[in-house]
């Protein structure tokens, strides 16, 4: 699919653009271009990479003019760019308004302009039952991705919805390791919470997959195990044998939820299951195309009134297997 490409992505000096700049490269893509505000970041990451095949741009999602530039001659946008703190966005709601939402919008202008093929835009499972404004403004930018399909005959938009990856920026497994090392304490907001999580590797091969089979204009869900965040703390300790580490609860944060949800009972009614790997999600507005697209399939309709982390939570051994597996364990 990419052999041979232009691909864009926004946001890409991220460890989500890290991965999937590494995974890309292997496929042969012609150019890889990197769209970003910070200088530094980019610096550190076109000497790590060193490859003439990346460029790099600097540039705000707030920005149109610049995106336009930087779409021309694409052939893919992958659209990582958003702030995404949540407590950030809660303090200035402005700013994740404007990049998060008019920065999806003048992405979605820019491409349309350029008639790149697809755009495939990274959400969040916060966008679900949003309760925070971070998820409002994930939810409104999924929504806007999904109706830009109705403006352009050239260029398709798809949604792919995931829920936490394993060591990403902002992740709470580098979090808590720093607590045990310099605190001798890990705090945790609920005993309770649950939490999807996903190495970096495994979530770019389903992202490229659902990149790869989408019409445009559905909203593919990543089928994702589910933890107890209690547990993930209990591992890093029994494994990194430090004395006298104490879990602290500290309560839930506002706009923070016990459990994720990846798929809304409201959503459900519209959602069928792909393959093992992923459920996809038909829009209410009717899109040329997509229907007829997705009936020869033949796919069944999910089962479940909504898909939550606290369905099926897995035990501490597969904690143990998935945090040695994003080489979070020293034993």
């Amino acid at each position: 699919m990419f052999r041979n490409k232009r691909i864009l992505v926004t946001g890409g000096t991220g460890s989500w653009g890290h991965e999937l700049v590494k995974q890309l490269l292997s496929q042969d893509p012609k150019e890889i271009r990197i769209y970003s505000r910070g200088e530094l970041a980019q610096v550190k990451m076109e000497r790590e990479f060193n490859d003439s095949r990346l460029s790099f741009v600097i540039g705000d999602m707030r920005d149109f003019e610049r995106l336009k530039e930087a779409t021309k001659g694409i052939d893919y946008v992958f659209h990582l760019a958003a702030l995404k703190h949540v407590p950030i966005c809660e303090l200035q709601p402005y700013e994740a308004i404007k990049t998060n939402i008019t920065g999806t919008e003048n992405l979605i202008r820019a491409c349309i302009q350029n008639k790149v093929i697809k755009v495939i835009d990274v959400s969040t499972d916060k966008a679900v039952d949003a309760l925070n404004l971070y998820g409002m403004t994930k939810a409104v930018g999924e929504r806007l991705i999904i109706q830009a399909n109705l403006l352009s005959k050239d260029t398709k938009f798809v949604c792919i919805r995931a829920g936490n990856v394993l060591g990403s920026n902002g992740s709470v497994v580098p979090f808590f390791i720093d607590q045990i090392e310099s605190q001798r304490e890990i705090t945790i907001t609920h005993k309770d919470m649950t939490r999807y999580f996903i190495t970096l590797p495994e979530a770019i091969g389903l992202l490229f997959k659902a990149s790869e089979v989408s019409f445009g204009g559905e909203i593919f869900v990543m089928r994702m195990p589910a933890y107890r965040i209690i547990d993930v703390a209990e591992v890093l300790i029994e494994d990194r044998k430090v004395l006298d580490v104490t879990i602290r609860e500290i309560g839930m944060r506002p706009g923070e939820k016990l459990d994720e949800v990846l798929v809304s009972e409201y959503e459900a009614k519209t959602t069928f299951k792909y393959d093992d790997t992923y459920y996809v999600i038909m829009p209410t507005i009717e899109i040329p195309g997509l229907k007829t697209f997705y009936d020869t399939k033949n796919l069944a309709h999910v089962t479940f009134n909504r898909y939550t982390s606290g369905d099926v939570i897995l035990p501490k051994e597969e904690v143990k297997t998935l945090l040695r597996k994003g080489n979070y364990l020293k034993q």
